[in-house]
């Protein structure tokens, strides 16, 4: 009797999973935020010019002004970008 009463209960159809569609020609790239948080960024300060550590390379500056230049390059401009180009040079 229990048995006759119970009802086909509807369970819900799988979905097959669809390839994600990517813009052709493009590349991804993580976000400005995601670049900087890969890193940890430190300055060391010297008697003359100054360290500067991303990560586990170091790069030493002669002069301040540069280092802060490169630094602020890196921070506030296209940090992907910046990244790649001190990978190629420090690889």
């Amino acid at each position: 009797m229990i048995e006759q009463e119970m009802t086909e209960v509807a369970r819900p159809q799988i979905l097959e999973e669809q390839p994600m569609e990517q813009p052709i020609g493009k590349e991804w790239r993580p976000s400005q935020k995601e670049v900087l948080r890969e890193y940890e960024l430190n300055i060391r300060f010297l008697h003359r010019g100054c360290i500067v550590q991303v990560g586990c390379k170091s790069i030493a500056f002669e002069d301040v002004g540069t280092a802060m230049q490169a630094v602020n390059d890196y921070v506030c401009g296209d940090t992907y970008e910046e990244q790649q180009k001190w990978r190629k040079l420090l690889d």
